[in-house]
Formats: structure tokens, C-alpha cells, sequence
């Protein structure tokens, strides 16, 4: 048996393989509002994903895997910075990121519109190496002078600061996103041509190619055939049972059959990374035709909470020669985690960055060296979650509300569905970790929300703030 030392040097020398052999290219699929159990490896007996679920059995599950938000833009800046939201103050979606929100009992912070210039994106150290760098789909982290080509793509489609699409269907997309196509084209199919041609044109030198698909966000437009598909199949009893959006999830489901048959066709399965997730969960709220898209259950609620469904979601990972097919990872990983780990692998290093890489995790390694994680969320959601940080430390998980400075904690392991509140049955514990996350809001240099003088209660739905408490369904 190896010791510790031995391992964390085979580690080392299997990086610094992958960096003096050929170098390894890397495809990030990014799904939309794509809850932790809408996959059927995962256990959702409506939705069909089998060449998700392929991945899942030639790659590794992180079952513990976070987004670094509830919601869209903040966790795509950690994404392409392995810096928290918290500290690049990008916390809201782009159009959410204004105080519009007059008579709440905070008021919540502004938020920054954009990703700004000076941060150094994984596209840019990728770039430095020698390669070709495409984003294609939504980007979501500023307008004109903070595209995708302002920050280390060299190829950029469709990526904007438009947060979803008007439609799904060509023409109509075309009122939201900059990309051509001809009547009829169907968008996540023609981002997946995109993508393949992108591929195609650079097989023989290494690449990036990130993939950030506008579905499964709304609008909830599906292909004609497959909702008749999922209507026949829907079961009532079953909360996972909107025919039209697990249609939308086949499409996506089949572009990432589309991309794992285009490495293999062409070879280059063996040397691509590729890495499926998800910027946030699913929406269990009526924000769709008033009723839920989605269940995240065993996970309580969905997109815009700091509760697990809204954070926790599908992570998969395949690196051939390194991560064992169809294995599981327990360790908490996050989406500031993804830029180092890949900036490893490639032979570059990123510094001043709060992310750590989990290539230990996919050597099998059941931790990555760290105990906390966090999350930063001060702002009302469209969803009716409230102002709140959370972090995560071993199986506890503890959550701080802005408005009136409660805490809430679970222990994850026996209560994953955060349905048992122990922070007053651990009142030690609790203070312990609110202390510990206060003091990490502060050395991020978090925006906090502030009391409202014009608080309102009378007055507060005005402005489409939540109304009474979040409920576990």
C-alpha cells in the first residue's frame, strides 16, 4: 500500500504526465436550471438521459457536487475564475442585479453587471498554452466589451448578456440571441452543431470548447413529437411530470450523446476531459404558467434558495486514464473548483483564487485537502428565496438569513432534505459556524444586505418579493 507521501506524489507525476504528453483538450457542458435529480441515473423515473447517463457509467458522479449559486450569472463568474461570487460581487443575475425590490425588510445589494477585465478567466490561461478556446451558447456575464472574445475565447456564438431566449424555435430566437439559422432549427441543436464543428476544425491541436446550453431554462419549449412522448408517460403522482420540459431535457440529453460520438469518432475521447454540471437547480416554483417544472426531491425546493435544491446539482466527470469508469466521488465539490483543476491538468496554474483542483478526487482520493465550503446569496429571487449565506463544513450545513440574522443548520448525512432545523438542539455548534461564516463574508468582502427604513410590510408583495416562509416541498 502506498503512503500518503507516495500517492500525493503519484498525483503530482500524473499531472505533469498529462502536461508533457500530448496536452489534454476540455469540453464543459453547462445545463440550465438543471435540478440534482431530473437525470435517471440519479433516480427520475420520467426523464430519459441515456447518454448522460453513458457519461455517468464512463466517468466519475460526484454526488456532493455544488453549484456556487442558486442562481445563473454569479456561478458562471466562478466558473470561469475559480473566484467566489461573494468576492467578484457578481451575486445576482445580470437583470436581477439592481435594488428594484422597494419596500422589503433589506435591501438588497447592487450587484456588478458584468465580469470585469482584470479577472483572469480559464479561457485566457488555456489560451497562454496554446489553445483554441470556443464559447458557445449563454454566457451571461456582460454586454459589448465583456463578451466571450473580451475574455479569452477566440470563438464566441450566441454568447451575450441575454440571460434565456424569447424561443427555443428559429426565427423567434432571434428577438434575444445573436445566431443565425433557418426556420424550424430548434436552439440546443444548433448549438450542438456549432459545437461539433468546432471540434471537427480543431482535432489536431488542443482545445476548449465551453458549452453553456440556454435549456433547460425557460421558455419551456420542447419539440412537438417528444412532449407527445412524455405526455403519454406522465404519471400525477410522480411531482417529476411536466411532459414539455422533460422533452426539453431529451434534446439536451442527446446533444451530449452528439459531442461524446464526435470524440470518439474522431478519436479524441481518450484525450478530452469533459465535464457535465449544471449552474443552479431546478425550479420548483410557478414561475412557468403557474406550476412547477420540476422536483428536486429528496432535495428541499429549487433554483434561488440556499437550500440544497437550489445548489446541489448533476456533476459528472471523465478523464480517461485517471478516473475509473462508472465510479462515485462523495467529495464536496464546487464551480470555483473547475478552473484549477482543469488549469492543472493543462500544466498552468492560476493564483488568488479561492477554488481548489479536485484531480486527487478523480485519482480517487475521498477528500481534496478542504473542510468548508460557501455560498453567497444576498438578494431576493424570482423563485421567493430570501437574502442568506450558507456554508458547508463536513456533513453540516448551516444558513444565515439577512432579514432578521437566524440561522438554520441540518446535518446532510441523516437529513440531505433539510427537513430537521438543529440550531437550536446545537446552539454551540451553530454559534461556532455562523461565527466562522461571518468572518468569511468579511474577508471576501461580501455585500451585505441593509435594513430598509422604508420596510413595508403592507407593501412588500408589491415588488414580487416572497410572501411567508419557504416549505420543504
Amino acid at each position: 500500500m502506498l503512503s500518503r507521501r507516495q500517492f500525493l506524489g503519484s498525483l503530482g507525476a500524473a499531472a505533469t504526465t498529462f502536461a508533457a504528453a500530448a496536452p489534454l483538450n476540455f469540453v464543459f457542458i453547462l445545463a440550465d436550471d438543471y435540478g440534482w435529480t431530473d437525470t435517471s441515473y440519479n433516480g427520475s423515473k420520467f426523464y430519459e438521459t441515456p447518454n448522460i447517463d453513458r457519461l455517468a457509467k464512463s466517468g466519475m458522479t460526484f454526488t456532493d457536487g455544488y453549484s456556487a449559486s442558486p442562481v445563473c450569472s454569479p456561478t458562471r463568474s466562478a466558473i470561469m475564475t475559480g473566484k467566489y461570487p461573494a468576492r467578484l460581487h457578481i451575486t445576482a443575475h445580470l437583470q436581477g442585479a439592481s435594488n428594484r425590490l422597494h419596500f422589503t425588510k433589506v435591501l438588497q445589494p447592487n450587484a456588478r453587471l458584468a465580469l470585469p477585465l482584470e479577472e483572469t478567466t480559464i479561457a485566457e490561461v488555456l489560451r497562454k498554452k496554446g489553445y483554441r478556446t470556443a464559447c458557445i451558447g449563454k454566457w451571461h456575464l456582460g454586454a459589448k466589451g465583456f463578451l466571450p472574445t473580451d475574455q479569452g475565447f477566440d470563438v464566441m456564438h450566441a454568447g451575450d448578456e441575454a440571460g434565456s431566449t424569447s424561443n427555443f424555435f428559429y426565427p423567434q430566437w432571434k428577438t434575444k440571441i445573436n445566431l443565425e439559422g433557418k426556420d424550424g432549427d430548434y436552439l440546443t441543436d444548433k448549438l450542438t452543431d456549432l459545437a461539433v464543428q468546432f471540434i471537427e476544425e480543431n482535432k489536431a491541436r488542443p482545445f476548449f470548447l465551453y458549452l453553456p446550453h440556454f435549456a433547460v431554462h425557460t421558455p419551456i419549449h420542447a419539440k412537438p413529437e417528444k412532449i407527445r412522448k412524455y405526455e403519454a408517460k406522465s404519471d400525477p403522482s410522480n411531482p417529476q411530470n411536466f411532459a414539455d420540459y422533460a422533452a426539453m431535457v431529451e434534446s439536451m440529453d442527446e446533444s451530449v450523446g452528439r459531442i461524446l460520438d464526435t470524440l470518439d469518432k474522431l478519436n479524441l475521447a481518450g484525450n478530452t476531459m469533459v465535464v457535465f454540471t449544471a449552474d443552479n437547480g431546478g425550479v420548483t416554483s410557478l414561475e412557468w404558467k403557474k406550476r412547477p417544472i420540476t422536483s428536486n426531491l429528496p432535495l428541499r425546493v429549487g433554483k434561488g434558495h440556499t437550500y440544497e435544491g437550489g445548489i446541489r446539482v448533476p456533476t459528472l466527470v471523465r478523464l480517461p486514464g485517471v478516473t475509473k469508469p462508472g465510479s462515485v466521488s462523495h467529495c464536496p465539490i464546487l464551480s470555483i473548483d473547475y478552473a484549477p483543476t482543469i488549469a492543472e491538468l493543462a500544466g498552468a496554474g492560476m493564483s488568488g483564487i479561492d477554488g481548489k483542483s479536485f484531480v486527487k478526487a478523480l485519482h480517487g482520493s475521498p477528500s481534496i485537502g478542504r473542510n468548508e465550503i460557501f455560498w453567497h446569496y444576498p438578494h431576493y429571487s424570482p423563485q421567493l428565496g430570501r437574502p442568506s449565506a450558507a456554508m458547508r463544513r463536513g456533513d453540516d450545513k448551516l444558513i444565515l438569513f439577512f432579514e432578521d440574522n437566524r440561522v438554520e443548520l441540518y446535518n446532510l448525512k441523516t437529513d440531505i432534505g433539510e427537513k430537521h432545523d438543529l440550531a437550536s438542539a446545537q446552539a454551540e455548534k451553530a454559534a461556532s459556524m455562523k461565527k466562522r461564516l461571518e468572518q468569511w463574508l468579511k474577508e471576501t468582502n461580501a455585500q451585505i444586505p441593509k435594513p430598509n427604513p422604508k420596510y413595508d410590510p403592507a407593501r412588500e408583495r408589491e415588488a414580487g418579493a416572497p410572501d411567508g416562509p419557504v416549505t420543504a416541498k
